[in-house]
């Protein structure tokens, strides 16, 4: 017999040994095999399924809450009379931020380890810190001014070694003009990072004269004169009272202290009067200002 005939036989005998180990397993075990095996795929197919609807519940839900967060920012920098180009920027920054979370957490849902995503983005943000670190404080700078508003649109300030009238409070930097109209742009952190002196907070404000008269003036003559200056004066105020005192006894002179109340807005024009209108009222009495003088003493030696 070829070996061509005898190979047929030999798978014949082999599908005869499967049938019959297969006739010898046991019906009750075959079907406890079956029935584990159809209780995997369903745990494992449900437990998918509620994953996958958590993950999507997740993100829509966080994409919501996210735009809802943004909006009401929005609106709350809106009511303040924030820039609108801060608040543009504020709302795009926050809802980016929540998106990137909620993407994270829905991946988690998934199964997704995302402690690596976390580890990229903390490294990204800090590199980009270090990168911005300047722009950044300003940044921050101008948030907290327009948040706590210490300087306002059209205040005369003194800020980081400059004085003028606050024209735009930008995100990165605050543009203030000189009384010569020279424009000067002050970066935020350097007005957060110093003292600001605000003259126009306040409703009103004090000037501080001095005024010296000679020695031998009358003090009382002096001294209504002074007050006869400040009720010509239509825009001093009557409450609070003026003073009118003798703040020093100088080398050459008697030093007058003359504090009127006025109107922030008009304080330079009643200080230029009055200084003025002083000058001539004294002159007019005969009361000298004296200005200080040294006496030079020569002695001739003989030879």
């Amino acid at each position: 017999m070829s070996v061509a005939n005898q190979e047929p036989v030999g798978e014949v005998v082999k599908v005869t040994d499967a049938v019959e180990k297969i006739k010898d397993l046991d019906v009750s075990e075959l079907r406890g095999m079956l029935v584990m095996a159809e209780e995997w795929v369903l745990t494992s197919g449900l437990a998918w399924m509620v994953s996958l609807f958590s993950a999507i519940l997740v993100f829509y839900v966080g994409r919501w809450l996210a735009g809802k967060l943004s909006s009401l920012l929005i609106h709350t920098l809106e009511g303040r009379n924030v820039d609108p180009s801060l608040i543009s920027f504020a709302g795009s920054l926050t809802n980016a931020g929540l998106t990137a979370f909620v993407v994270i957490a829905a991946l988690g849902q998934l199964g997704v380890q995302t402690t690596s995503f976390v580890a990229i983005i903390g490294a990204a943000g800090l590199a980009i810190g270090l990168a911005l670190q300047g722009s950044l404080s300003n940044f921050a700078a101008g948030v907290l001014m327009i948040i706590f508003k210490p300087i306002k649109l059209g205040d005369y300030v003194d800020v980081a070694g400059v004085s003028g009238s606050v024209e735009e409070i930008q995100i990165f930097a605050t543009t203030l003009l000189t009384p010569d109209h020279k424009m000067v742009i002050v970066p935020n952190a350097s007005i957060m990072g110093g003292n600001i002196v605000n003259y126009s907070a306040q409703p009103t404000r004090r000037l501080d004269f001095e005024f010296g008269v000679a020695y031998d003036a009358d003090l009382k003559q002096c001294r209504e004169i002074f007050q006869a200056v400040l009720d010509a004066e239509p825009r001093i105020l009557d409450e609070p009272a003026s003073l009118i005192a003798v703040k020093e006894l100088a080398d050459s002179a008697v030093i007058f202290a003359v504090r009127p109340w006025v109107n922030s807005s008009d304080y330079w024009g009643v200080y230029f009067d009055i200084t003025e209108k002083v000058k001539v009222e004294l002159d007019k009495a005969s009361v000298g200002i004296p200005y200080p003088q040294m006496d030079v003493h020569l002695h001739k030696v003989s030879g």
